[in-house]
């Protein structure tokens, strides 16, 4: 590749990045092409642009594309029909029911963050998304409140939980490759992501909300309102089902902890349950018999209920493969590696150094768990020559880093802005802004904590 203006190797190929970026969002925000074909063309572009072989460029989109919806084309599936069961059994309606009588209506914010936290503690972010959908669209239903005021808060609970919360499987990443205690994780990570999620939560949703106002999606809202129900099921049986892959997840991440080798046959079994399909698969079926059968409808209408709720998804995951090949073609550019090589040869705290190694790959490949894994790597041999060093809160600002920023190369940012149907622009403002306030909060406070410590 040839470098603009005699800059070197790695600014060209941010330059670049930058460049396609910024037409990506053009090309949808402003002549509304439709984002998943926009994010193939831009992908493409930025391949030939930056010097990979065609053959390559089309092998880091094919790639791109099937590694991220491998898993999460199952998640939406089978999320989407226990979201669907819970809408029609009315068990969103119990749940959402029973947060407004306990907690409020002015309590609503801070009731479906912690919900949040505690759901998404377990399970990968996606799958948090898919599990509350159904209880957002019905709380925005039952309270008049703008679907920010409680979207806002609910995607912040997922979100801590994902970037700081052991026994989350991103942060054990780093806790595992910087020798961690994971007792001592988990104690700073509440001290840290509590506040954090606050700001970033419900006192920034207060802001937002205000500002962009929009609907939940009709045809999603149709698959996952509840119908004409003469009777609820019981709350016990309805959190039972959605907390089934919670349960099934917390399970295999106990698993792992306890016996790391996983060489018994008990612990294998664990790990498999507590995979995040396998546990969403069980507990679809499950609340095929809790939510359906038992609820006295046909075999008909639940396969009826099952194939429908599928049909609106089909844009969403198409769109969210397309950002995995944008994402593919950032990594096998080059552009990842040039940002870890930027931030490896500045001489800084090692506290700010894990959170700005993370935080720019993360930009770059749009992926926390990406950004997590690699700092992870570059952090690691810096962290052996520094003896003393607080390594649970070198993880928390590792964690940090890996959530700030997420835009147009994100997966998460696409599923966000589909669910809660806003334009890019809007979600931009939003989610983005609202990642990176909770990325900067965690990151003062763990830097406050290790001049404490």
């Amino acid at each position: 590749m040839t470098t603009l203006f005699g800059l070197s190797h790695n600014v060209t190929l941010l330059i670049w990045a930058l460049v396609a970026i910024v037409l990506l969002i053009v090309f949808i925000a402003k002549f509304k092409w439709n984002p998943f074909v926009v994010l193939l063309l831009t992908s493409v572009f930025l391949g030939l642009i930056v010097g990979m072989k065609p053959n390559d460029v089309v092998k880091s989109v094919q790639n791109g594309f099937g590694g991220t919806l491998g898993t999460i084309a199952i998640v939406i599936g089978l999320g989407t029909m226990l979201g669907k069961m819970m809408a029609e059994s009315g068990g969103a309606e119990q749940i959402a029911n029973t947060i407004i009588d306990k907690f409020g209506e002015k309590r609503i914010a801070f009731s479906i963050l912690f919900v949040a936290i505690i759901i998404g503690i377990p399970v990968f972010f996606e799958v948090g998304v898919i599990l509350l959908i159904p209880i957002l669209y019905t709380l925005v239903r039952k309270t008049n409140k703008p679907m920010l005021a409680i979207g806002i808060p609910l995607v912040t609970g997922l979100s801590v939980a994902h970037g700081l919360i052991p026994p989350h499987p991103a942060p054990m990443i780093a806790i595992e490759a910087y020798h961690a205690d994971i007792g001592k994780t988990i104690l700073y990570s509440l001290l840290v992501g509590i506040p954090s999620a606050i700001l970033a939560g419900p006192v920034f949703a207060k802001f937002i909300s205000k500002r962009i106002q929009v609907e939940p999606p009709a045809d999603l809202v149709e698959q996952f309102a509840t119908k004409d129900v003469k009777k609820l099921p019981g709350f016990g049986i309805t959190i039972l089902t959605i907390l089934m892959p919670v349960i099934l997840m917390l399970i295999g991440s106990a698993a792992s902890i306890v016996n790391p080798e996983g060489t018994n046959g008990f612990t294998l079994f664990c790990k498999f349950i507590g995979n995040e399909i396998i546990a969403l698969l069980i507990a679809a079926v499950f609340a095929f018999f809790s939510l359906g059968f038992a609820r006295g409808f046909s075999k008909e209408a639940v396969s009826r209920f099952t194939m429908e709720c599928l049909a609106p998804t089909a844009s969403i995951i198409l769109i969210i493969g397309g950002g995995g090949a944008f994402k593919g073609v950032l990594i096998d550019s080059g552009v990842g590696k040039a940002i870890a090589s930027i931030a490896t040869n500045a001489n800084l705290n090692l506290v700010v150094f894990a959170f700005l190694v993370a935080a720019l790959i993360r930009v770059a490949t749009g992926s926390s768990s990406v950004a997590m894994t690699t700092a992870a790597g570059i952090v690691t041999p810096v962290l052996a020559q520094t003896p003393g060093a607080n390594v649970e809160l070198v993880v928390l600002a590792t964690g940090a880093g890996s959530l700030i920023l997420s835009h147009v190369n994100d997966a998460g940012f696409w599923l966000v802005k589909e669910f809660l149907n806003m334009s890019v622009p809007q979600t931009l403002r939003s989610w983005t802004v609202l990642e990176t306030i909770l990325s900067l909060s965690a990151f003062v406070l763990t830097l406050g904590l290790s001049f404490v410590l």
